[in-house]
């Protein structure tokens, strides 16, 4: 009899984190050795149980699925990666297999959907979810510039503005010219709602 494929799982949500516990360990070929409510957690706990396959949540504290799958790349690279997310952000899926995922699975992709991208990726096959790379097909390209970009993914939601002018070595005046630049392109009246739209569309958090 062979032996069942040991699982590592990050996710810092403890009902989803629960759940997926559940629905892998119904499967007689897979048993999950550790979990992780954060992506430092789930890189120590790999290096402890030594996992077969690390499933990753895509955004979580301290480190994200990304940074975890290049980790594990470097501690522990018999280790196959699986990210999952719910939004198929092209950047994001460009860097989770440049990275060395070898899965792209949607959280909310059938019971069994799970289970079957552990077993392939653990066969050495690559698995990317076909809503998820539909997604990223079909979203929109970014209208802001570069620069603009970074200036967002810095000033986030509400920090400060002369935190993000030492940080990005600009005056407190061009972060402002920006700020209302890139609120004007995205059709918004602050910061708040410019932040939360080019987050779902994958503009600041997987910026290059």
């Amino acid at each position: 009899m062979n032996e069942s494929i040991r699982v590592l799982l990050a996710e810092d949500d403890e009902l989803i984190r629960e759940a997926l516990v559940g629905l892998l360990e119904r499967e007689t070929d897979l048993r999950v050795v550790a979990t992780a409510r954060d992506g430092r957690e789930a890189v120590e706990r790999a290096v402890l149980h030594t996992p077969e396959v690390a499933v990753v949540d895509l955004q979580m504290p301290k480190l994200d699925g990304l940074e975890v799958i290049g980790e594990l790349q470097r501690v522990l690279p018999q280790c196959a990666g699986v990210i999952l997310t719910g939004h198929g952000h092209p950047n994001a899926l460009r860097t989770a297999l440049a990275s060395g995922a070898r899965g792209f699975l949607a959280k909310g992709a059938p019971a069994t959907a799970l289970a079957d991208v552990v077993r392939r990726v653990h066969s050495g096959q690559r698995y990317v979810d076909p809503v998820l790379a539909a997604d990223a097909l079909t979203m929109r390209p970014s209208p802001l510039t570069a620069r603009e970009t970074q200036v967002l993914a810095a000033a986030q939601e509400d920090r400060a503005v002369r935190d993000v002018a030492r940080e990005l070595f600009l005056s407190t005046g061009t972060v402002r010219n920006h700020l209302a630049t890139i609120n004007r392109k995205l059709g918004v009246d602050n910061r708040s709602g410019a932040y939360r739209i080019a987050r779902e569309n994958g503009w600041v958090d997987f910026a290059p």
